[in-house]
This record gives structure tokens, sequence and C-alpha cells, in this order.
């Protein structure tokens, strides 16, 4: 496979004879005959290796090492110096130059620094995707749900993540739209990137626009020197603007030229500063009657709603209710430094009917407020918010009968449901141990692998 090399010299001669061997070597070259040429291929992605001279006219070779660095940290660069300034080279390399090379060099020389270069581009791209592997898997697992709703919002994020598209996230209070944003920087290509959130419901209106665009010097009473805003801060990243409903209809049309023009202007100033910004906007009002309203500009909308992810409400997902519980109460219980080790099945089944007005905020402050008030090591009903407890005393849907509670389901499937949402719960409250999940279902552990088997369902064992 061909490498590709870049060679920056403002002699000729000396981009000449690199050419040559390099070629001779089997990779391919670019030539540039200054730093600021040389920039123009910052964003090449088949760039490997960068071959930089000190001395040259306008952009010396150090100005040029930090500035490419900071756009291409993934990309070695050796200098190449004259005996009389090695010790520029050996600053440069603190710069971030990965090594250099003294004229006269022999060929084998030069090959040599670029296969070693070009060893560490390897590596380095190696790292990278391995951070993305343990940033996706860390993404998906923070979004926890063995249920159908769950897995379709787990498979939608995978889908738009790796782009630049503007997402836009709708759903109820306390469903997890940060969460759901916070998923999607972090399984994309931006994850190392920076992550800036800001909640426009929270900021009063008036502070709004400094708050997102930044200000100069003097540009109103109190502004004593320059501040960047959130879109400058998430250059190169993801900014994400929650509750987008409540944005002031003046900054709605300023937030629309950043999309459409990718440039912005802060508070007192006549410059212009480009951006690049990936843009994820959470609303749990509707927009499109926002609009219709004449509320939330329609063009702005259009902008947002590239790519729109709905985040189901925990009612829609009562199979994921055990695992999530689970999930809260081993965090919490670290925190708290409680030895509570799970529910009992009562406790299980009570959340599991109740309704959840405050989605998967609400069970997790459940969670926090039982494991407060329990005595065991097993959360029961008694330690649940009454209005929970209570569920616990109605069937399974809320329904007066069976056939109520089956609705427009086959009797099959209510049953295969019933049977798979027992045995998750038994998992989760086993920590994944079969063995023992068994033993609290009272069928045997061939039993319940064969179940298990039939249904499909992923066990994932939890390791204290």
């Amino acid at each position: 496979m061909k490498r590709t090399v870049m060679v920056v010299d403002d002699e000729q001669n000396m981009q000449v004879v690199m050419r040559m061997i390099l070629e001779g070597a089997g990779h391919q070259v670019l030539v540039a005959d200054s730093g600021e040429q040389a920039l123009t291929h910052v964003k090449n992605p088949n760039l490997d290796v960068v071959l930089s001279d000190l001395n040259m006219p306008g952009m010396g070779g150090e100005e040029f090492i930090l500035r490419f660095r900071r756009e291409r940290p993934d990309v070695p660069v050796i200098v190449v110096t004259a005996h009389g300034t090695i010790r520029s080279a050996v600053k440069s390399i603190h710069s971030g130059a990965a090594d250099y090379l003294t004229k006269p060099f022999e060929p084998e020389q030069l090959e040599i620094v670029v296969h070693n270069a070009i060893k560490l581009r390897d590596i380095l791209r190696e790292n990278e995707q391995l951070k993305q592997v343990v940033s996706q898997a860390r993404g998906a697992k923070r979004l926890a749900g063995e249920s159908t709703a769950a897995q379709q919002l787990i498979e939608e994020i995978k889908r738009v993540a790796p782009y630049k598209t503007s997402v836009l996230i709708s759903g109820e209070s306390g469903t997890g739209k940060e969460l759901v944003a916070r998923t999607v920087h972090e399984m994309s290509p931006r994850h190392a990137q920076p992550w800036v959130a800001i909640n426009c419901s929270a900021i009063p209106r008036d502070l709004m626009e400094s708050e997102l665009f930044g200000y100069v010097k003097g540009a109103f009473t109190g502004a004593t020197q320059n501040r960047n805003g959130r879109l400058e801060q998430a250059q190169g990243g993801t900014l994400f603007l929650d509750e987008i409903g409540d944005l002031d209809p003046s900054l709605q049309a300023k937030l629309l030229r950043v999309l459409q023009e990718r440039e912005f202007s802060p508070v007192g100033s006549d410059q212009v500063r480009s951006v690049d910004v990936r843009f994820i906007a959470a609303s749990n009002r509707n927009l499109k009657e926002l609009v219709q309203q004449g509320k939330f500009r329609e063009d702005l909308f259009y902008r947002l709603d590239v790519y729109s992810i709905v985040v189901p409400p925990l009612r829609d997902r009562r199979d994921d209710i055990p695992l999530l519980a689970s999930t809260f109460l081993r965090e919490l219980a670290v925190e708290t430094e409680k030895k509570v080790t799970g529910f009992t099945p009562a406790a299980l089944e009570a959340m599991v009917r109740y309704g959840w007005p405050g989605n998967v905020r609400e069970l997790r402050n459940t969670v926090e407020r039982s494991l407060l008030s329990s005595k065991s090591e097993l959360i029961d009903v008694t330690d649940l918010p009454n209005a929970i407890a209570a569920a616990a005393t109605r069937p399974a849907a809320d329904s007066g009968s069976v056939l109520e509670a089956i609705g427009e389901k086959e009797l099959d499937q209510w049953l295969e449901d019933i049977e798979r949402r027992a045995i998750l719960d038994a998992l989760a409250q086993c920590k994944g141990v079969q063995a023992h999940a068994a033993k609290r279902l009272g069928i045997t552990e061939r039993s319940l692998w064969h179940r298990i088997k039939k249904l499909g369902i992923q066990i994932n064992r939890v390791v204290n």
C-alpha cells in the first residue's frame, strides 16, 4: 500500500532529491514550497508523514509545525535541518515534531526516518480506532435497555452518529434526551473534540446572545475583556441546544445564519468567524405546533430537523425498568456506601406497573429515595413512594380484565412478554447469575437456559 509523504521545502533541488528517494521507496509524494502552501493539504485524509525544513521565507518551519500539529495531531512531522540548526530541530520536537533529519543525509537515512514515522502513524490510527470502539461501547451501555423501543433508539443513534448531520431529539421531560445527544457525540468521529451544552430555557433572554456567540471587550457595560461563547468553545466538536423551543425569535434568526453559513460574529464585533460545529437540538415541546403558531421559525426547524430522533417515554419501554432500576441502584449504592443489592419481586412488579410521568429521571430519583429508606439488602414495596407502591395492587395494564390487558396482542405473544419480563427481572436481581435467577423463578437452571435461548435474551453478568 502506497503511503503519502509531503515534502515542505523552498529549495527546488532538495525537493527533487527527496521526491526521487521517496518515490523510489514506493511512496506517493506531495511537494510544497512554503508553510502556507503546505497548510492547504492539512485536511488530506491520506496524508501519512510530513517532512519540513525549518528555514523558509514567510511562515517558518516552527510556526508551520505548530499550526499543522494543531489541526492534524495524528500525522507525524519530521524536521529536516542543517547541522547549524540542530538546536532548533530539538526545540521543534518539544513543539510536536516526531523526529529530525540533518542535511546532508544518505538516502537510507531518509527512508528509515520516514519508515519509523509511518509506523508511528499506524499506531496513532489504531489508537484512535480503539478509542472510537470504546467510546461507542460506553455510549450504548449508558442507554441501558433490552426492549424493542430501546434497541431501536440505539440503532437510530448508530445510524446518524458518524455524520455531521444536524439532529433534533424530541420526547417528554425526563426521558433522557441529553443522554441521547451525548451518546451521538461519543459515537461520532468528533468524540475526542469538545462537547458543549446550553439550556435555552435556563438563561435569561438578554444574556443568551452573549452566552451563545461570545463578546468583545467594551461590547456592553461590564464587558472588560473578550469572551468566547459556546459556539467557539464547541469548535470542532458538538453543540447541544437543549429546550430549543424556548429560544427567543431574534436569536432564532441569528442561529439560522450560523447553520446556513457556518459563521458568526461575537456581540460588539463586526469580525466574522468561521465555525465547524455539529448541532444537536432537543425539545419536550412540539416544534411543528410552535411553527404553526408562529412561535418558532419554520426555516430554522427544517435546518435542525435533518434527522429526527424520538425518545420513547418509560411507560412504552416497561421491559427496561428492572434493568434501569438495577443500574441506578448499583451506581447510587457506591455513592451512598449503603449495602443494598437489589429489589424484591413485589417492588419490581410495582415499578413495572407504575406509569412514570417523570420518566427515567423520576425512576432514578425513586431508586435513590428508596435506597435511603431501605433497612435491608433488598428494596421492598414499603420502601417505595406511596404512589408507586400503590401500583402493586393494580392489574398489570391498569385495566379491569385480562382481555383488556392483552389488548391487540395474540395470547401467545402476551404470555411470551410476561415470561421475558419475569426472566429479565430475576436476572437483574441476581446480577446475571443464571443459577440464582433459576432458583428465584422456581425452575431448574436447564429450563431457564432453554427459555433464555428461545426468547433471545442477552445475558450481561455484573462483575463487582
